[in-house]
């Protein structure tokens, strides 16, 4: 009904339609009903919301296995680590001014350099020297030439940083830890005081190197004897000797006799009744 109280009249739109035309409208109106109700049931198949899944835990044995709910089983681990996020580490950035670090051979401000990045030494690249002054050193180099332990580079304060590169006899090897010479010399002084108590005793550990060397040497030289000599260092042949003694001999002051096997030179010492 309108506003003037008229009432509104609609025309028979059945009787204006063919039957062919009012069975397409049927089958339309039918196959919008199944599409509306098709919406309304849930799809086996529908993405569930992450927030809100749950994992299904299942114990096969004694292996716990997560249902992840995509098609996959998890193997649960007692790993402390495997949740742990990834630590990512941020090189810091250049240093601005005014704290610009002072460079140790040209006294020039300067704000990144490889030397102060990589083992705190405040140097620029334009005065860095890789084959001399800069020069590099493995740690075992290191402990050997200047007789430091491992406590003197990775625990004593301030601990040397140091660098790690690829084996270059043989990548399998493993790492190799670069230190900077420089501050390699100036641990040792920390650690033997002077140069001269250094060299002291690096001599004496070379005597005693040497002295176990000639002992070792001498060892191997009897054992080379022995070899040679056989009929007389044999053990098995001494041990099966039979002695075969000279005449006896009387010796006054001790009151006792002895005589000597011919063959192996044994002092027998025995006395008489």
């Amino acid at each position: 009904m309108s506003e003037e109280g008229e009432v509104d009249v609609k025309p028979d739109v059945s009787n204006t339609l063919t039957p062919a035309q009012l069975a397409m409208i049927e089958r339309n109106r039918q196959r919008a009903i199944e599409i509306r109700r098709a919406k309304l049931m849930p799809h086996p198949y529908a993405k569930v919301d992450k927030g809100t899944a749950e994992k299904t835990v299942v114990r096969s044995k004694s292996t716990k296995v997560i249902d992840t709910g995509g098609g996959f089983l998890l193997e649960e681990t007692d790993d402390p680590d495997q949740n742990k996020e990834t630590a990512i580490v941020k090189e810091p950035g250049p240093i601005l001014p005014p704290d610009c670090p002072v460079c140790e051979e040209c006294q020039q401000e300067f704000s990144d350099s490889w030397l102060l990045k990589s083992f705190d030494h405040s140097v620029c690249d334009g005065c860095r020297d890789n084959d001399d002054k800069h020069a590099l050193i493995t740690k075992t180099d290191a402990k050997t030439e200047y007789l430091l332990k491992d406590c003197d580079l990775d625990k004593r304060e301030p601990i040397l940083k140091y660098i790690v590169r690829k084996n270059p006899h043989n990548p399998r090897w493993g790492d190799m830890k670069l230190y900077l010479h420089v501050q390699i010399e100036k641990r040792a002084l920390e650690v033997w005081k002077s140069e001269e108590a250094l060299l002291e005793y690096k001599e004496m550990r070379e005597e005693k190197r040497n002295a176990s060397k000639v002992k070792k040497y001498n060892k191997q030289l009897k054992a080379l004897r022995m070899n040679v000599r056989s009929s007389l260092y044999d053990r098995t042949s001494a041990a099966a000797h039979t002695h075969t003694f000279g005449p006896e001999s009387y010796n006054e002051e001790d009151d006792n006799y002895t005589r000597t096997c011919s063959t192996c030179q044994f002092v027998d010492v025995f006395e008489k009744m």
